[in-house]
């Protein structure tokens, strides 16, 4: 396999790896499609590959004992699915599959493994995991003390983070799962947003226009700062006002 060299790859992390590290790494990455409802991680089955994502979004899924599900984070560029090996776990209660379309490069968990051995990558990786679990935190905060539409606000910035774009092709569906809530009240949270001009809405699509970070407040940058400060390249992208919509190139760098 003819490799696309490091400053062509798109995921935050690679991107970070020291060359020699990468070096060793590279030959075991295998490109790999990741279309809408690929399963990147089986919930309490053994995670088999870690998958880092280069384009697209993933969604990873909390599950009750009686079937309830909710979203509890998004994986894009800036990270990896089946992040639970870098802590030496072989499985997790928790889904990952694939929300957005896209495509990544996956290596086999057991071919993985030695990578850790290196001082810096060992380092990188368990400061993502530290974004990680701040980002579960400040789920749990948004759902506890911030109000639907707000929590609405966050996701979709979250989102916007992680894909090209001011049109997120985003469902119904996968709003209700992001929100916990039913498709019904996710119809009523989008025309709010709307109200206040901060995105339009059709059938799969969310059109990013302008001020949802100001409505969001402070329940949105907490753990993006954090990426920036312990990992960098993020590069996140801004919200352009509506009149700047389509006459700017908008692309994570």
């Amino acid at each position: 396999m003819t490799f696309v060299r490091q400053s062509g790859i798109q995921n935050k992390l690679l991107r970070r790896f020291p060359e020699d590290a990468f070096d060793l790494l590279a030959p075991k990455l295998e490109p790999i499609d990741l279309p809408v409802k690929h399963s990147l991680v089986l919930a309490r089955k053994p995670i088999e590959h870690v998958c880092f994502i280069e384009s697209g979004l993933a969604s990873m899924v909390a599950e009750s004992a009686d079937g309830k599900s909710v979203e509890i984070r998004h994986i894009g560029r800036e990270g990896i699915a089946g992040y639970p090996v870098l802590l030496g776990v072989d499985r997790t209660p928790n889904s990952v599959f694939m929300q957005v379309p896209g495509h990544g490069l996956q290596v086999a968990t057991e071919n993985f493994a030695p990578i850790l051995e290196h001082a810096e990558v060992r380092k990188l990786l368990l400061r993502y995991v530290h974004t990680c679990e701040l980002q579960l935190a400040h789920t749990a905060l948004a759902a506890a003390k911030f109000n639907t539409h707000q929590r609405l606000s966050r996701w979709l910035l979250m989102c916007h983070d992680r894909l090209d774009g001011n049109d997120l092709a985003l469902t119904h569906e996968f709003l209700a799962l992001m929100l916990g809530v039913r498709r019904a009240g996710v119809t009523d949270e989008l025309h709010i947003l709307e109200g206040m001009h901060a995105i339009r809405s059709t059938r799969g699509n969310v059109r990013i226009l302008d001020m949802l970070i100001e409505i969001a407040g402070g329940c949105y940058g907490v753990p993006e700062q954090e990426y920036d400060r312990l990992i960098g390249d993020r590069a996140r992208r801004p919200v352009l006002p509506v009149h700047l919509i389509g006459n700017a190139h908008h692309r994570m760098l």
